[in-house]
Order: C-alpha cells, then structure tokens, then sequence
C-alpha cells in the first residue's frame, strides 16, 4: 500500500515511509509556499530520510525523474546511490557521507547514470536537517547537470594533446624551421623548430633576440660563408641559400639547409630578412658515407637521363677520367675522353637498340693523357620521365685485366712456340698473373692452371689438374657454367662471364672468365672479384639509404606545410571565440557577429583543406553519377567569365555529342574552376581559355602507363599563357608545390584534380611550354548505364524546417558531436535519444520506443554505423537511416555504403543543412 500523504501535498508530490510523513509535514509547514514553488520548478531534488536504516529517499519532484530517467515511483524507498556507476569517484561520495555526518552542507561534482545507463555529470549540493532536538531527520539534495561542462573540458584536454602529438610529429619528421630577421631594429625571431636547431630558449626565441645570435652557433669553418650570403642579401642579392654545421649547447654537430629572401623598402633597402632552415645532418652523413665508399673501391658513379646535355657524376668519376671534381658535366666533356674508335660512355645507342649494360673503353685521361681502360655497368629505370629514360651506372679501371688479356691472347697465339722454347717472358706472365689462368681440353677437364689458382682458391696443383671443371663450380651456377663452355668450346668467346667457384676452405668466391679457344682446347683467364661484387651491394645499400633519406625530408615538408595552414586556421577559429568570449563577458554585443563570422570562415577553409587532402590521398567520398560534360561546362560559363576577367576570352567548344562520364558532378565542377584560376593567373596580361570537350577510344596498344584501355569522356582546358618548364611540370601534381608567391596558393589544387581523377578510375595528362601555354585533360570513365545525365540546378534557400516530436537516435562517439546534433534536434522541435556506439544503441533499437529516424555515425567504435544500421533494420525494417562521416575508406561510393531509405552527410555539416537532411528523410 502507498503511504499516506499529507493533506497539504498536491498530485504529483512523492512521499514513503509512515515515519517519515511527520518529519516531512513538518519540513514542509516551515518551509511553506517556497516549498511548493522548489516542487514545481525545474530545479531537480529529492529528500532523504536520515533516521532510517541506509537513508531511503522519501521525496522527489518531477525535475529529478526528467533528469535521470528514473520513474518516481521506482526512486523512493531506495539509497541514492544506484544512481551511481563504476566510474563514480569513491573518495567524493566518502566526503560526501561525513559531511552529512558532521551535519554541515556539501557541494560535490559526481558522474552519475540515467535510467538508460548513460553517463552524466551533476553537481549535488546536500545540506543536512535536524529536528528541535538537533537530531538529524532529514536531508535536502539539489542536482545539476553540468554534462556539458565536463564535455568542454575533456575537449580541452584533447586539443592540448593533439598539440603535443603534433610537436612531437614535426620533431621526429625533420619540419624546417622558421626565422625573420627585423634589420631596423636588429632583432631576429624565430619559431619553435628554430629555437631547438640553434638551441635558443624558445620564448626568447619567438620575443627576439639580438641579431648576432644567427652567427653565434655556427661553426667556426663555415661561419665566414654564412656571413658572406647574408652580407649578399643585405646588399641586393634575392635568395639566401647555404648548407652549414650548427654546434649545439651540449657540443653536438647538426647539418643544416638554410634558404631565405629579403623584403625591400621602395629605396631598395633590406627592411626584413627571412627564412627557414631545415635539419639535413643524415642526408650529410649518407653522403659522405657514398663518398667513402665509391673512393675505397675505386668505383665512379653516374646518373644520365636520355635527352639531357649533362650527367651527374660523382668525385671519383671524375678522377678516373682525368677531369675536374663537379657534380654535373656535360656529356661531350665525358665522351671526349673516350677513343675516337670506341663507342661513346654516355649514350650512343643506335636508334631502337637496347644500351647494353656492360661496355669496355680505351681513354686518354684528360690531365695528363695516360691511356686507360675503363668498363662500365648499369641499369636503365624505365620510370615514365618526361625526356627519356634514366640510365644509373658505375665505372671502374680494368687497365690490369685488359693488359693480361693481352697478354694471353699473344700466349695463344704462339703457344706451340712458347712451349717449344720455354721462354723466360711466358713464364713470368703464367706465374706472377693474380688472374686465374687455365687450359682446358675438349671434356672440360683442367689440362693446366697457374700458380694463381692456389694462391686465390687454396687449392694444390695435382689437386685440381685432370679434374673436370665443373667440380669446383658452386652447384647452383653448374647448369650455366656447362652451358657457357659448350658454347667456349664452338668456338664463342666469353666475355665477363661471372660464376661462383669454390675455394678449399668451402667459400664461394667470385670469379669474371674470359675465354679463348684454339683447335680442341680452351684458353680462360678469370679475375677475382668478390670484393668488387660486395662493394658494389654496399655502393646499391647506401644509395637506399639515401634515397630513403630523401623521401622522409619529403615528408617532413608535407607534414610542415599542413601544420601550418591548419594552424593559421585554427588561429582564427579560438582567436574569434576567445573575442566573443571577452565581448559576452564585458556585456559588448554589438560587434560578435564580425568575430563569429572569422571563426567560421576560419573552420571552413579547414574543412576544405581537409577535403583537398582526401582528394589528394584517394580518400575522399564520391557520389558517382552519369555527367553530360558539354552541359555541365556551358552551365558554368558565366561563372567562369566572371572568375577570369576581361582581359581573359573564353571559348568552350563541343566535339560532336561525347559519352557521359560517370564520375562525381562536384568533383569535377571544383576541378574546372580550379583549372581556369591557374590559367588566369598564367595570363597576368590577359589571353584565350580554351575548354573542349570530346570522346575518346583508348587502346591497349596506345594506353598510358597505368590507364585500362576503354571508352573515355575528355574534358580539356588549355591557355595561351607563360607556359612550364619540364621540371616544373614533372612535380606539378606533387602535394604543397606552388609557383605562386607565399600566401597566394597552397599547391593542394592539381594534386586534388590527380587525386579526384585518379580515384574514378581515369587518368591526367598534362602537356606545357614556355611562352607557348599549358593544356590539361581529364580523362574520366564512360557511363555505360542507360541513365542520363542529372540536371545541374542549384538548391533554393529555403527556412530551416522544424520537427513535430518524431524521436530520433543519435549514435555517436564523440561527445562533442553527438551534443552537437541533439541540441540542433532540441531546438528543432525533435525528441532525441542518445548512444555513444553501437552495444549502447542495440537495446534501444529492439525494445518497443517508437523511434522516427535513426542517425548514426560510419566509424563507430565495436560494429560500425552500416553494421548497426543492419541489425536496426531486423527489427524495424522502414526505418530510415541518416549516416554522419568525416572520412571512411568503406564509404568511397556512396552506392557501396547506402541502402534504401539511406542517405549520407559528411562532416562538417553546417547546421541548416543537417536540418533539411532530418527533414527529407522523416518526410519520405
């Protein structure tokens, strides 16, 4: 049976406890019509009855079952700890008690659970009452929910670690540092980075510092070079570029690439000096690694792209031919050392025969004239360059080899001779060669070897004389090695054939053979070169390693130009809270909404950097569909006029009706005004902006590297402006590369188009010459469905439509979000319940609450938002499904992700837009 209540109490008023109705009638006389106005306010409370066994609530208004979910009736007669969870603080509940105890009043923040089982925070303030004995009988606790503001703080705390993990990224990546350098004042500032190269405190560093602290850390050898570049930028020269060593505090040497530039005044004098600087110690280290070890084997590198008047080189490449240490040297220089009868060194292919990989020189070095031999090895890397081909080889002195060749031919020749006479000269020649010299007979069999067999193989004479030769050949090269001397033995020379030969002690060495043959037996003399063999995987080993050096140097500058246009970004989003914060504090109203409007703009310029780098990485989500391309670029005409201005004439032409495209509308509209903007600024003085549109038929024997053969829609935009040079277009589709001043572009725009053009499974091709113009064409995939192309019509603003109670589900991870989107269906007029996954969302989705739409993030934690959307469809299978997504690889096309009665919206979202998208799915 209910306990009775009190003649005073109205309906909806709560009370248990037949002990308890005396203390509370007497609690509610002295307090009287305050009480009455506490019960029906929003202020959220409930009574608890001391003088019971474990304090029982008694009393709660209807705030309190509103908060917590809980129905009254389920409430009293319990301990209010079952509002409590696991993760409840022990050490403020045990404050909270002795409070109570010590009879004064408590305020204490607790994390709590609804009746649902979800989280939240209160602030409880609990004031003990005690009756005209003093003992006590009662107590009083009000409860708030301060959810939100943990929210904030948790927010708080993940955004100070995302900086942290972005500092330390920047550390570990190599990012550049920056400096400015105010001549007027003679103080230099620097960032972060900058301050740790130079091992400056950082916020002295960023306030500034007396100039000479530039000079102070350099290193005593290379400071009189770094002072000479700056001295030229003080004095008219436009770029500042040295690579010098800093020391730093704790005596530690670091590499550094410094690069700047001056800013002028209208007399031309130097007002700012700035610049960034780079740590390139590895890069330095691997270099001089390589140097060490071409010089130690005697080995010269080069690097020569077909096409090219000049080819790298190395220092001892230089040395071997006679020729002054450079970097570069054009290729006639390099020929000309060669004999005028021999093919050249660098290139001299006929036209459609393969450069051999291996070829032997005569030269007359270039600095004293003496004649050498000179071979050289390499391999082409058929990488697509835009010239031609690269060729990477090394050569090496076989002035030795090339003369006991001689010798043996003149041995040869003679041989009957020699051996009747004996002479002196043959048997020098036979004992002192350090080259492997052998006779064998028709079988193969060794019939004589010189004494060099036993001083590089190990073996005796008698041990190895009469033997076949293959006895001594490594089994996995025996197949080859018998193939080579059948062929010796018709008579075919072999030139450099290379095996592994096994020694007496069991090592595998390296021999090079070459072979003569007269009547039934064969001359070889072979040259040890195992040594060369493990100079040349070293040589291969630390080009890796340099090579990998440079792609993390890449990185680094990748990692550096994000990071800083997110941080320019993310400067004018908290600057402008910061401002309306100190505005709404101070009372000043009047000009939030300049501030406010700064930090959107500031919000959406990242999400479209965001969306750049998606588009760049492949990764963005598409909503592929059949695009007439002539009307998609006669729709955006005017627009186009209006971007390129008077001084530029556009044209757009249509090759006959093309086929449609199937590819994603928006993708490809960014893409054409992205196009036209580089055009126009191409074309300072004004020109013609061609944009054609045709059909294309590409064929697997006319097919790009990297592009199927098939049916193709073509979209080109050409202009008549300054043109590229090659290496300028090589890296045109490379991410943050820009020709345009500092500020003026983020060099995201092509390599968003790549990206885009990529992901759709077509193909980009750029063609480019100075003064003449650049064309671009987008190749994008035919539409073999039967659907047409969608008109292109432009959305109507249209009022923010508002709910009529539907309930929604909001299932979404983070906090931050998902109190984003249920306060936008608050007040939107919607009844919103709230998951943060998809194990919190299942109970709901089959229990019997009616449930309008549910919206649910992609990434969720567990089961994802398509898996949940299954599961929700077993059980209510008309159910619409609204997904939120910033970024899922599942979600490439939207045709893979969505069923029907499915729709997608992708962060950020503006909060209009969320609205309409509610709107349409409810009403469908």
């Amino acid at each position: 049976m209910a306990p009775a209540m009190p003649n005073d109490m109205r309906p909806g008023d709560q009370l248990t406890g037949a002990g308890a109705s005396a203390r509370f009638a007497q609690l509610r006389a002295n307090l009287g019509p305050l009480f009455d106005s506490l019960v029906l306010s929003s202020q959220a409370f409930f009574i608890a009855d001391l003088a019971q066994p474990d304090q029982p609530l008694i009393f709660a208004n209807q705030a309190f079952e509103t908060l917590t979910g809980f129905p009254l009736a389920e409430v009293l007669g319990r301990n209010c700890r079952f509002l409590q969870t696991p993760r409840t603080d022990a050490e403020a509940v045990a404050r909270m008690r002795a409070a109570v105890a010590e009879r004064r009043p408590i305020t204490v923040e607790l994390l709590n659970r609804r009746k649902s089982g979800e989280p939240f925070w209160t602030c409880v303030n609990i004031t003990p009452l005690a009756d005209p004995t003093g003992e006590l009988t009662l107590s009083i606790a009000m409860l708030e929910d301060i959810t939100s503001v943990h929210a904030r703080d948790e927010i708080a705390a993940e955004l100070e670690e995302a900086r942290e993990r972005l500092r330390l990224i920047r550390t570990m990546a190599g990012a550049a540092g920056a400096w400015e350098w105010d001549v007027a004042n003679d103080r230099l500032h620097g960032d972060a980075r900058f301050a740790e190269l130079y091992g400056l405190d950082p916020l002295e560093a960023v306030s500034g510092t007396p100039s000479s602290a530039f000079f102070a850390p350099v290193h005593d050898d290379d400071k009189m070079r770094v002072r000479i570049g700056v001295a030229g930028i003080m004095h008219g020269a436009d770029v500042f570029a040295r690579d010098y060593r800093l020391v730093r505090p704790n005596g530690e040497v670091r590499w550094v690439s410094a690069r700047g530039s001056a800013e002028r005044d209208a007399d031309y004098r130097t007002v700012r000096f700035r610049g960034v600087l780079a740590d390139i110690t590895e890069q330095k280290h691997l270099e001089e690694r390589l140097r060490v070890a071409q010089t130690a084997g005697s080995v010269g590198t080069f690097e020569y792209v077909s096409g090219f008047g000049t080819v790298g080189v190395s220092a001892e490449f230089c040395r071997l031919l006679g020729l002054m240490p450079s970097e570069a040297l054009p290729v006639p220089t390099v020929n000309s050392v060669v004999h005028p009868e021999d093919p050249p060194l660098i290139g001299g292919a006929r036209p459609g025969a393969a450069d051999a990989s291996y070829r032997e020189f005569r030269i007359a070095r270039a600095n004293d004239g003496e004649a050498r031999w000179i071979a050289r090895r390499g391999e082409h890397r058929r990488e697509g360059h835009a010239l031609g081909d690269r060729f990477l080889g090394v050569i090496y002195d076989i002035t030795t080899l090339k003369q006991a060749e001689q010798r043996l031919r003149d041995f040869n020749s003679t041989l009957e001779e020699r051996v009747r006479e004996r002479t002196e000269e043959r048997d020098r020649v036979w004992n002192n060669s350090r080259d492997l010299l052998v006779v064998l007979d028709s079988d193969a069999r060794l019939h004589s070897v010189s004494p060099a067999w036993t001083e590089v193989m190990g073996h005796k004479r008698h041990d190895v004389v009469d033997h076949p030769f293959l006895d001594f050949v490594a089994p996995e090269d025996a197949a080859a090695m018998q193939a080579a001397l059948s062929r010796a033995a018709a008579g075919e020379e072999l030139t450099n054939f290379e095996t592994r030969m096994i020694a007496e002690d069991g090592s595998a060495r390296w021999i090079a053979w070459h072979t003569s043959s007269e009547r039934d037996l064969v001359y070889g003399y072979g040259r040890d070169i195992t040594e060369s063999k493990a100079q040349a995987e070293a040589l291969r080993e630390t080009e890796d390693q340099l090579r990998q050096a440079q792609k993390m140097e890449a990185v680094g500058q990748l990692t550096g130009g994000i990071a800083h246009d997110f941080n320019n970004m993310l400067t004018g989003v908290i600057g402008g809270l910061d401002m309306v914060r100190r505005r709404l504090s101070e009372g000043r109203t009047a000009d939030i909404d300049r501030y406010l409007e700064a930090a959107v703009t500031s919000a959406e310029r990242a999400a479209t950097l965001t969306h750049r780098l998606l588009a760049f990485s492949r990764r963005q989500s598409l909503d592929p569909s059949p695009v007439d391309l002539p009307a998609l670029v006669g729709s955006m005409a005017d627009l186009l006029r209006r971007t390129l201005g008077e001084r530029v004439v556009l044209e757009v032409i249509s090759h006959g009706p093309p086929w449609p495209a199937r590819t994603d509308v928006n993708q490809v509209e960014s893409a054409i005004l992205n196009l036209a903007i580089n055009a126009r600024d191409a074309m300072p003085n004004g020109g013609r902006l061609i944009i054609e549109t045709s059909a294309a038929e590409i064929t697997a024997s006319g097919a790009p590297d990297g592009v199927a053969p098939g049916d193709y829609a073509v979209i080109s935009v050409t202009d008549t402006g300054e043109g590229m040079p090659p290496d300028v277009v090589a890296k045109a589709f490379d991410p943050f590369f820009t020709t345009k001043p500092i500020g003026q572009g983020t060099g995201l725009g092509l390599s968003m188009i790549y990206g885009f053009v990529q992901q759709t499974k077509g193909h980009v091709a750029i063609e480019s010459e100075l003064g003449v113009g650049t064309s671009v064409k987008l190749f994008l995939p035919r539409d073999i469905s039967a659907e047409e192309a969608p008109e292109l019509a432009a959305d109507p603003t249209q009022p923010i439509p508002r709910g009529a109670g539907q309930t929604v589900l909001v299932v979404e991870d983070d906090p931050s979000v998902r109190l984003l989107v249920v306060e936008v269906l608050r007040e939107l007029g919607y009844a919103a319940i709230e998951a943060p996954d998809s194990s919190g969302a299942i109970p709901i989705l089959t229990s019997s609450v009616p449930i309008g739409l549910l919206i649910t993030d992609v990434g969720l934690p567990g089961l994802n938002g398509r898996q949940l959307a299954e599961i929700a469809r077993l059980h209510r299978p008309e159910l619409p499904v609204l997904f939120l997504t910033g970024y899922a690889a599942a979600a490439a096309a939207r045709s893979e992700l969505l069923g029907e009665r499915m729709d997608v919206a992708f962060k950020p979202f503006a909060l209009d837009g969320l609205a309409q998208a509610i709107r349409k799915m409810l009403a469908a």
